[in-house]
Protein backbone atom coordinates (compact mmCIF):
# COMPACT_ATOMS: atom_id res chain seq x y z
CA UNK A 1 0.00 0.00 0.00
CA UNK A 2 1.01 3.51 -0.64
CA UNK A 3 -0.29 6.76 1.50
CA UNK A 4 -1.54 9.69 -0.30
CA UNK A 5 -0.34 13.07 1.69
CA UNK A 6 -2.83 15.26 0.38
CA UNK A 7 -5.61 15.91 2.65
CA UNK A 8 -6.11 15.04 6.42
CA UNK A 9 -7.83 11.21 5.39
CA UNK A 10 -4.12 10.09 4.55
CA UNK A 11 -5.71 7.40 2.26
CA UNK A 12 -3.63 4.07 2.60
CA UNK A 13 -4.50 2.76 -1.29
CA UNK A 14 -3.46 -0.73 -2.79
CA UNK A 15 -1.58 -0.71 -6.06
CA UNK A 16 -4.12 0.15 -8.92
CA UNK A 17 -6.81 0.78 -6.50
CA UNK A 18 -8.35 4.61 -6.17
CA UNK A 19 -8.53 6.21 -2.55
CA UNK A 20 -11.32 8.15 -1.18
CA UNK A 21 -11.37 10.94 -3.53
CA UNK A 22 -12.04 9.02 -6.54
CA UNK A 23 -8.78 10.70 -8.37
CA UNK A 24 -5.68 9.62 -6.68
CA UNK A 25 -4.32 5.82 -7.42
CA UNK A 26 -1.23 3.78 -6.19
CA UNK A 27 1.37 2.61 -9.09
CA UNK A 28 4.30 0.80 -8.39
CA UNK A 29 3.79 1.73 -4.98
CA UNK A 30 3.14 5.21 -5.00
CA UNK A 31 0.39 7.70 -4.82
CA UNK A 32 -0.39 9.53 -8.06
CA UNK A 33 -3.38 11.75 -9.72
CA UNK A 34 -5.33 9.62 -11.76
CA UNK A 35 -7.21 12.35 -12.87
CA UNK A 36 -4.17 13.97 -14.40
CA UNK A 37 -5.10 16.31 -17.31
CA UNK A 38 -8.60 14.40 -17.59
CA UNK A 39 -10.80 17.16 -18.24
CA UNK A 40 -14.61 16.66 -17.78
CA UNK A 41 -15.46 20.45 -17.90
CA UNK A 42 -14.79 23.48 -19.87
CA UNK A 43 -15.86 27.10 -20.34
CA UNK A 44 -14.76 30.81 -19.98
CA UNK A 45 -16.69 31.91 -17.54
CA UNK A 46 -17.21 35.81 -16.13
CA UNK A 47 -14.80 36.03 -12.97
CA UNK A 48 -17.57 36.80 -10.82
CA UNK A 49 -18.70 33.31 -11.40
CA UNK A 50 -16.15 31.94 -9.51
CA UNK A 51 -16.92 33.71 -7.39
CA UNK A 52 -14.27 36.83 -7.29
CA UNK A 53 -15.84 40.14 -6.73
CA UNK A 54 -12.31 41.63 -5.95
CA UNK A 55 -10.13 40.30 -8.48
CA UNK A 56 -9.90 41.53 -11.92
CA UNK A 57 -13.34 42.45 -12.43
CA UNK A 58 -15.81 42.24 -15.50
CA UNK A 59 -12.77 40.17 -17.21
CA UNK A 60 -13.30 36.40 -18.03
CA UNK A 61 -11.86 33.08 -17.37
CA UNK A 62 -11.28 29.87 -18.81
CA UNK A 63 -12.54 27.42 -16.10
CA UNK A 64 -11.59 23.85 -16.52
CA UNK A 65 -12.82 21.05 -14.03
CA UNK A 66 -12.09 16.79 -14.03
CA UNK A 67 -13.45 14.13 -11.42
CA UNK A 68 -12.97 13.65 -7.82
CA UNK A 69 -13.51 14.69 -4.47
CA UNK A 70 -12.30 14.43 -1.00
CA UNK A 71 -15.43 15.72 0.63
CA UNK A 72 -19.06 14.51 0.39
CA UNK A 73 -21.54 17.72 0.74
CA UNK A 74 -24.82 15.89 0.24
CA UNK A 75 -25.93 18.80 -1.93
CA UNK A 76 -23.43 19.17 -3.84
CA UNK A 77 -24.07 20.75 -7.18
CA UNK A 78 -21.27 19.06 -9.25
CA UNK A 79 -21.93 15.67 -7.87
CA UNK A 80 -22.08 14.30 -11.81
CA UNK A 81 -18.34 15.20 -11.44
CA UNK A 82 -17.36 14.89 -8.00
CA UNK A 83 -18.44 11.92 -5.98
CA UNK A 84 -21.71 9.81 -7.40
CA UNK A 85 -21.79 7.00 -9.78
CA UNK A 86 -21.15 9.09 -12.85
CA UNK A 87 -17.91 10.76 -11.84
CA UNK A 88 -16.87 6.78 -11.85
CA UNK A 89 -17.78 7.27 -15.56
CA UNK A 90 -16.02 10.38 -16.02
CA UNK A 91 -13.13 8.68 -15.00
CA UNK A 92 -13.10 6.73 -17.84
CA UNK A 93 -14.23 8.33 -20.57
CA UNK A 94 -12.81 12.01 -19.77
CA UNK A 95 -10.51 13.20 -22.12
CA UNK A 96 -7.31 14.04 -21.70
CA UNK A 97 -5.55 17.42 -22.02
CA UNK A 98 -2.05 18.25 -21.44
CA UNK A 99 -1.34 21.25 -19.67
CA UNK A 100 0.56 22.76 -23.11
CA UNK A 101 -2.57 22.29 -24.49
CA UNK A 102 -4.83 23.99 -21.97
CA UNK A 103 -2.08 27.08 -21.99
CA UNK A 104 -2.86 27.00 -25.59
CA UNK A 105 -6.44 27.55 -24.94
CA UNK A 106 -6.44 30.00 -22.46
CA UNK A 107 -4.08 32.06 -24.92
CA UNK A 108 -6.34 31.51 -27.86
CA UNK A 109 -9.09 33.38 -25.54
CA UNK A 110 -7.71 36.26 -24.99
CA UNK A 111 -9.27 38.16 -27.85
CA UNK A 112 -12.78 36.92 -26.00
CA UNK A 113 -11.56 38.76 -22.72
CA UNK A 114 -9.75 35.77 -20.98
CA UNK A 115 -6.97 36.20 -18.06
CA UNK A 116 -6.15 32.88 -17.80
CA UNK A 117 -7.22 29.51 -15.66
CA UNK A 118 -9.40 28.47 -13.28
CA UNK A 119 -8.89 25.22 -11.94
CA UNK A 120 -12.94 24.89 -10.72
CA UNK A 121 -16.22 22.68 -10.92
CA UNK A 122 -14.74 19.39 -8.89
CA UNK A 123 -12.20 19.70 -6.56
CA UNK A 124 -8.69 20.89 -7.84
CA UNK A 125 -6.85 20.19 -5.06
CA UNK A 126 -6.97 16.24 -5.29
CA UNK A 127 -4.99 16.45 -8.80
CA UNK A 128 -2.76 19.09 -7.78
CA UNK A 129 -0.27 17.88 -9.92
CA UNK A 130 -1.56 19.06 -13.43
CA UNK A 131 -2.60 22.30 -11.82
CA UNK A 132 1.08 23.40 -10.40
CA UNK A 133 2.27 21.98 -14.03
CA UNK A 134 -0.08 24.09 -16.03
CA UNK A 135 -0.20 27.04 -13.66
CA UNK A 136 3.51 27.00 -14.17
CA UNK A 137 2.63 27.38 -17.85
CA UNK A 138 0.57 29.87 -17.65
CA UNK A 139 2.92 32.46 -15.48
CA UNK A 140 5.66 32.25 -18.37
CA UNK A 141 2.52 33.11 -20.51
CA UNK A 142 1.35 36.07 -18.54
CA UNK A 143 -1.96 34.27 -17.41
CA UNK A 144 -3.44 34.51 -14.43
CA UNK A 145 -4.34 31.41 -12.20
CA UNK A 146 -6.63 30.72 -9.90
CA UNK A 147 -8.34 27.74 -7.55
CA UNK A 148 -11.82 27.05 -6.47
CA UNK A 149 -11.55 25.08 -3.37
CA UNK A 150 -12.75 23.31 -0.50
CA UNK A 151 -9.26 24.00 0.96
CA UNK A 152 -9.36 20.79 2.19
CA UNK A 153 -5.52 19.86 1.50
CA UNK A 154 -2.29 19.66 4.04
CA UNK A 155 -0.01 22.67 3.53
CA UNK A 156 2.53 20.96 1.78
CA UNK A 157 0.24 20.72 -1.23
CA UNK A 158 -0.60 24.84 -0.71
CA UNK A 159 3.40 25.05 -0.95
CA UNK A 160 3.57 23.31 -4.13
CA UNK A 161 0.92 25.99 -5.64
CA UNK A 162 1.76 28.92 -4.25
CA UNK A 163 4.42 30.30 -6.55
CA UNK A 164 1.94 29.81 -9.36
CA UNK A 165 -1.58 31.04 -7.60
CA UNK A 166 -3.05 34.85 -8.19
CA UNK A 167 -6.21 34.13 -6.46
CA UNK A 168 -8.42 31.72 -4.85
CA UNK A 169 -12.34 31.28 -3.14
CA UNK A 170 -12.23 28.56 -0.75
CA UNK A 171 -15.27 27.35 0.63
CA UNK A 172 -15.66 28.20 4.15
CA UNK A 173 -18.57 26.50 4.74
CA UNK A 174 -19.43 26.60 8.12
CA UNK A 175 -17.73 27.24 11.59
CA UNK A 176 -18.43 23.99 13.56
CA UNK A 177 -16.40 20.96 13.55
CA UNK A 178 -19.86 19.28 13.80
CA UNK A 179 -21.08 20.60 10.22
CA UNK A 180 -17.83 19.75 8.62
CA UNK A 181 -17.45 16.31 10.05
CA UNK A 182 -20.82 14.98 10.25
CA UNK A 183 -22.18 17.09 7.25
CA UNK A 184 -19.71 17.25 5.08
CA UNK A 185 -17.43 14.42 5.61
CA UNK A 186 -14.75 17.09 6.06
CA UNK A 187 -12.35 18.58 8.57
CA UNK A 188 -12.94 22.35 9.57
CA UNK A 189 -9.60 22.82 11.56
CA UNK A 190 -7.51 21.47 7.95
CA UNK A 191 -9.41 24.35 6.26
CA UNK A 192 -9.01 27.22 8.52
CA UNK A 193 -5.04 26.37 8.58
CA UNK A 194 -5.51 26.27 4.22
CA UNK A 195 -6.82 29.42 4.79
CA UNK A 196 -4.38 31.16 7.01
CA UNK A 197 -1.65 30.08 4.74
CA UNK A 198 -2.99 31.26 1.52
CA UNK A 199 -3.97 34.51 2.27
CA UNK A 200 -0.07 34.90 2.93
CA UNK A 201 0.69 35.12 -0.73
CA UNK A 202 -2.13 35.56 -2.67
CA UNK A 203 -5.45 37.12 -2.89
CA UNK A 204 -8.18 34.73 -1.45
CA UNK A 205 -12.03 35.46 -1.13
CA UNK A 206 -14.47 32.84 0.89
CA UNK A 207 -18.03 31.79 0.41
CA UNK A 208 -20.36 30.16 2.78
CA UNK A 209 -23.17 28.21 1.52
CA UNK A 210 -26.26 28.89 3.76
CA UNK A 211 -28.01 25.59 4.52
CA UNK A 212 -31.35 25.76 6.77
CA UNK A 213 -31.09 24.00 9.63
CA UNK A 214 -27.15 23.21 9.43
CA UNK A 215 -25.60 26.34 9.54
CA UNK A 216 -28.15 29.91 9.59
CA UNK A 217 -27.82 30.81 12.88
CA UNK A 218 -27.03 34.29 13.91
CA UNK A 219 -23.96 32.87 16.43
CA UNK A 220 -22.31 31.09 13.77
CA UNK A 221 -22.05 33.77 11.31
CA UNK A 222 -20.92 36.06 13.65
CA UNK A 223 -18.11 33.45 15.06
CA UNK A 224 -17.10 32.61 11.09
CA UNK A 225 -16.98 36.54 9.81
CA UNK A 226 -15.07 37.82 13.47
CA UNK A 227 -12.17 35.11 12.95
CA UNK A 228 -12.36 35.87 8.87
CA UNK A 229 -11.89 39.63 9.97
CA UNK A 230 -8.69 38.74 11.44
CA UNK A 231 -7.26 37.55 8.16
CA UNK A 232 -5.93 40.34 5.53
CA UNK A 233 -4.80 39.71 1.69
CA UNK A 234 -1.35 40.59 0.25
CA UNK A 235 -2.39 44.24 -0.37
CA UNK A 236 -3.48 44.47 2.86
CA UNK A 237 -7.28 44.53 2.49
CA UNK A 238 -9.59 42.28 4.15
CA UNK A 239 -10.75 39.27 2.97
CA UNK A 240 -14.03 38.95 1.38
CA UNK A 241 -17.01 37.05 2.40
CA UNK A 242 -19.43 35.85 -0.01
CA UNK A 243 -22.42 34.46 1.85
CA UNK A 244 -24.61 32.14 -0.85
CA UNK A 245 -27.80 31.47 -0.76
CA UNK A 246 -28.88 27.13 -0.83
CA UNK A 247 -30.89 25.26 -3.35
CA UNK A 248 -32.48 21.66 -2.46
CA UNK A 249 -29.78 19.12 -4.92
CA UNK A 250 -28.52 15.79 -4.97
CA UNK A 251 -28.82 14.10 -1.60
CA UNK A 252 -30.05 17.17 0.32
CA UNK A 253 -33.61 17.66 -0.82
CA UNK A 254 -35.22 17.40 2.24
CA UNK A 255 -35.60 21.41 2.90
CA UNK A 256 -36.53 24.74 0.91
CA UNK A 257 -34.30 26.93 -0.43
CA UNK A 258 -33.02 29.19 1.91
CA UNK A 259 -35.12 32.18 2.84
CA UNK A 260 -33.52 35.46 0.99
CA UNK A 261 -34.59 37.36 3.54
CA UNK A 262 -31.87 35.15 5.65
CA UNK A 263 -29.22 35.36 3.39
CA UNK A 264 -29.41 39.12 3.84
CA UNK A 265 -30.07 39.05 7.10
CA UNK A 266 -26.42 36.88 7.86
CA UNK A 267 -24.75 39.42 5.14
CA UNK A 268 -25.68 42.07 7.69
CA UNK A 269 -24.54 40.36 10.53
CA UNK A 270 -20.86 39.58 8.96
CA UNK A 271 -20.85 43.00 7.85
CA UNK A 272 -20.70 43.90 11.68
CA UNK A 273 -16.58 42.22 10.92
CA UNK A 274 -16.13 42.69 7.62
CA UNK A 275 -15.53 45.58 5.31
CA UNK A 276 -16.06 43.20 1.56
CA UNK A 277 -19.17 40.80 2.23
CA UNK A 278 -21.86 39.96 -0.94
CA UNK A 279 -24.73 38.14 -1.65
CA UNK A 280 -25.08 34.94 -4.09
CA UNK A 281 -27.83 32.84 -5.64
CA UNK A 282 -30.37 35.27 -4.83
Amino acid sequence: MAECGVCFRHCRIEEGRLGFCGARTAKDGRVIAYNYGRVTSLALDPIEKKPLARFHPGARILSVGSFGCNLRCPFCQNHDISWDARAAAFARTAETVTPEELVQLAEAARVRGNIGIAFTYNEPLIGYEFVRDTARLAREKGLKNVLVTNGTAELAVLQELQPYVDAMNIDLKGFTDRYYGEVLGGNRQQVLAFIEEAVKNCHVELTTLIVPGENDSEEEMRALSSWVSRLKNPDGTGVPLHVSRFFPRFHMQDRSATPVDTVYRLAEVARESLEYVYTGNC
